[in-house]
């Protein structure tokens, strides 16, 4: 039941990113004064809608994304009179390009709020698990147990061996390893600071004989938690680590298609080939059937950093293609100014409509690839 109700949660919270993306065409498109016909919720046939001004908002029966249609948005629109003043194609390359820009910055901003309050609640993955120089437990590394026979104590934060400080475990290890006998060891217990005499053991492993003390690291937090404040700059930096880590992915996405057609076949599968939205959302049911609530929300954090880079590519009908064509126009007019000639006009979008219907069905192809390998030869979380 519980993975159900997970399932229905991120498909839920897939549907709402992807409308929420139309509504930043739809709000951005109106700041500057274009008709934007319609507004809609899901897709297939309508449940109801209803006219504000220009605009006719509704909610459609198949809760999967939504459209926001604007006015000459190419030039294969058919404008009626009282539209052709607002016809998108109209307004300077800068306004188009913010109209486009809005869907995928929308995702942006919704990734950081979910990571903002994963930094004050559950918190953030911890992207440099450092070991600090506290002590998990004592043990007998030989004959004797010199950190417990000396006193160190697990929770004892070392802060430096015969006179070295040690700001990380590694730095403890270096400097034990090069002791031997009685050596002063400084610790921090409750606020307080406290110097031991550890007779360091020296014990001999694959032929090499260094100093041991029995002492292990407390293993570095998976999650980091932050205060309100603190929370806003940890937000940022792990989105940029995400987009990072996006582009990666995005960079090496054809490569592993091989490996996509591989699982179907029955190979195993591994957990860096490309998922569809049906295996995220089987992700996230996992996540909610363990109580890894911190995963699922960092599973569609990062699903929607991945539709912002993904539609931000220069290729039709992604935003990042519009975009591309409102530039070319526009770098192709300068050119004709400075050859004296008047601007061209927009792009013949006919003229590109096969180039779009064979990106179309590349992708969809794809598309059907992953979900094929996610109903058969899921990723399961590990």
């Amino acid at each position: 039941m519980a993975y159900v109700v997970g399932v229905t949660l991120f498909v839920v919270g897939l549907c709402l990113s992807l409308a929420l993306h139309e509504a930043g065409h739809l709000l951005s498109a109106r700041a500057f004064g274009m008709r934007v016909r319609r507004f809609f919720v899901g897709r297939g046939p309508t449940v109801f809608s209803f006219r504000r001004g220009d605009t006719e908002y509704g909610l459609k029966a198949l809760p999967i994304g939504g459209f926001c249609e604007i006015a000459g948005m190419t030039t294969l629109d058919d404008l009626t009179p009282d539209e052709r003043p607002r016809a998108m194609w109209r307004y300077p390359a800068w306004k188009r390009t913010a109209v486009m820009a809005a869907g995928p910055v929308t995702h942006v901003l919704l990734a950081m709020v979910i990571l903002y309050g994963m930094a004050v609640s559950t918190g953030l993955p911890n992207l440099n698990p450092v070991a600090e120089p506290v002590v998990a437990a004592t043990t007998c590394p030989a004959a004797t147990c010199p950190a417990a026979d000396a006193g160190v104590l697990p929770g004892d934060r070392i802060t430096a061996v015969g006179g070295t400080a040690t700001p990380l475990w590694a730095d403890v290890l270096t400097a034990v390893q090069a002791s031997t006998g009685p050596t002063p060891v400084t610790v921090e217990r409750g606020g307080r600071t406290l110097t031991l005499t550890v007779d360091v053991a020296r014990v001999t492993r694959d032929g090499t004989e260094a100093g041991v003390i029995g002492a292990t690291a407390q293993a570095p937090p998976a999650y980091l938690t932050y205060g309100p404040a603190d929370a806003a700059g940890a937000t940022v930096a792990f989105t940029g680590d995400l987009f990072g880590r996006t582009f990666a992915q995005l960079a090496a996405f054809p490569q592993r298609l091989p490996a996509v057609v591989a699982a179907i076949g029955g190979a195993e599968r591994g957990a860096d080939t490309p998922i569809s939205m049906v295996g995220a959302s089987r992700l996230g049911g996992e996540a909610v059937e363990r109580g890894l609530w911190a995963v699922f929300l960092l599973l569609l954090a990062s699903l929607n950093l991945f539709m912002a880079v993904f539609n931000l590519l220069p290729l039709l009908p992604l935003d990042g293609g519009h975009v591309m064509v409102i530039w070319f126009e526009r770098a192709r007019d300068a050119l004709r100014r400075l050859q004296g000639l008047p601007a061209a006009g927009p792009i013949d979008f006919t003229r590109l409509y096969p180039v779009t219907m064979a990106l179309v069905l590349i992708g969809g192809a794809v598309m059907l690839l992953t979900i094929t390998a996610d109903v058969v030869n899921p990723i399961r979380l590990s």
